[in-house]
C-alpha cells in the first residue's frame, strides 16, 4: 500500500471531522461574511492557527467572489487547491547523497523509531546507512536505538551512556567518509525547547556535522507528534531558532483528528514537512506529498 492508501487510512480522523463540519457550514449558511467567519472558526478548530486560517479564508473569498462561485463543490474544490498551494510554496528537493540526518525534539515524540524507520526507507531506496546514537543521556537510549539498527540491518555508531553526543557524531561522520556512506542519522537527546543549555548542545553538534563533513547534505529535521497539535507550532518556532530547521518529520500521524497545524508550520515558519508516520511498523514512515495530505483531510 502507497502513501496515498496509509495517509488516507491514518488520517481518517481528521477528514471525517472536517467534512462533517463542512457539510454543516453549507447546510446553514449562504457565501458570505458570516460564512467566511464560520469557515475561519472551523479551520482554527483543526488546529490551524489563527493568521494561517485568517490568510486561507481571505484567499479562498477573494477568489471565491471574483469568479462568483456559489456552488458548494466548488468553493471546496477552491479550500483544497489552496491548502494544497500553501504546502507546496515550503517544499524542498530531495536530499543529495551523502547526507546527515540529525532529528531534533522534545520527549516522548518518537524519535529513536523514526530514525530506524527512516532507516529502513533509505534502504529500500538502494541507499547504505549509519546510524548514529547520540542519545547519550536517557537510559538504555542506545539499546533502543540499537535493536533498532538490527531490525533495519544498518550499521550503528555509540558510545558510553554519558558521554559527549559531538563524540558520538565525530565518530559518526568520520566512519561514513571512510566507508563511503551515503546516509547518517542521529538520534539526539529529547529536549525541552526552553532549556538553552541543551539548545547550545544542538548548536555544537550542528558545527561538528558542518566542520568534519562539509561536502555532505546536512538536514535538521524536528519530529513532532501530530497529536500535540497547535504547540507544534510553538516547538517548531523555537527549535528552528535554535538551529534552522530544515524540515519536520511528522510521527502518530494515525491518532489525531487535528491535523491543521501542518498548513501553520508552512505558512508561518516555511518548514516543510519531509516524511509522514502512518503506523507502528517499520515500512510505515513514508515521504509526505502535499496533494495526498490535502485529498486525505478534506
Amino acid at each position: 500500500m502507497g502513501l496515498f492508501g496509509k495517509l488516507f487510512g491514518a488520517l481518517k480522523k481528521t477528514k471525517d471531522s472536517l467534512s462533517e463540519k463542512l457539510r454543516v457550514l453549507f447546510s446553514k449558511n449562504k457565501l458570505g461574511n458570516e460564512f467566511y467567519d464560520e469557515l475561519e472558526e472551523l479551520l482554527i478548530s483543526s488546529d490551524v492557527s489563527v493568521t494561517t486560517a485568517e490568510e486561507v479564508v481571505e484567499r479562498v473569498k477573494a477568489q471565491a467572489m471574483a469568479e462568483k462561485l456559489r456552488d458548494e463543490a466548488y468553493v471546496t474544490e477552491l479550500l483544497r487547491g489552496i491548502l494544497t498551494d500553501i504546502l507546496e510554496e515550503s517544499e524542498v528537493e530531495p536530499p543529495s547523497y551523502p547526507c546527515v540526518i540529525m532529528l531534533v525534539g522534545v520527549n516522548g515524540v518518537g524519535k529513536t523509531t523514526t530514525v530506524g524507520k527512516l532507516a529502513h526507507y533509505f534502504l529500500s531506496q538502494g541507499k547504505t546507512v549509519t546510524v548514529a546514537a547520540a542519545d547519550t543521556f536517557r537510559a538504555a537510549a542506545s539499546e533502543q536505538l540499537s535493536v533498532w539498527a538490527e531490525r533495519a540491518k544498518v550499521r550503528i555508531v555509540k558510545h558510553e551512556e554519558g558521554s559527549d553526543p559531538s563524540a558520538v557524531i565525530y565518530d559518526a561522520v568520520s566512519s561514513a567518509k571512510a566507508k563511503g556512506t551515503d546516509v547518517v542519522i542521529v538520534d539526539t537527546a529529547g529536549r525541552l525547547h526552553v532549556k538553552e543549555n541543551l539548545m547550545n548542545e544542538l548548536r555544537k553538534m550542528d558545527r561538528v556535522v558542518s566542520r568534519e563533513f562539509p561536502e555532505a547534505d546536512f538536514l535538521k529535521l524536528l519530529v513532532l507528534d501530530a497529536t500535540t497539535g497547535q504547540n507544534a507550532v510553538n516547538q517548531a518556532r523555537v527549535f528552528d531558532e535554535a538551529v534552522e530547521l530544515d524540515g519536520i518529520v511528522l510521527t502518530k500521524l494515525d491518532g489525531t483528528a487535528k491535523g491543521g497545524f501542518v498548513f501553520s508550520l508552512s505558512a508561518e515558519l516555511s518548514l516543510p514537512v519531509l516524511f509522514a508516520g502512518v503506523g507502528e511498523k517499520m515500512s510505515d514512515l513514508e515521504q509526505f506529498d502535499s496533494k495526498s495530505f490535502v485529498e486525505a483531510i478534506l
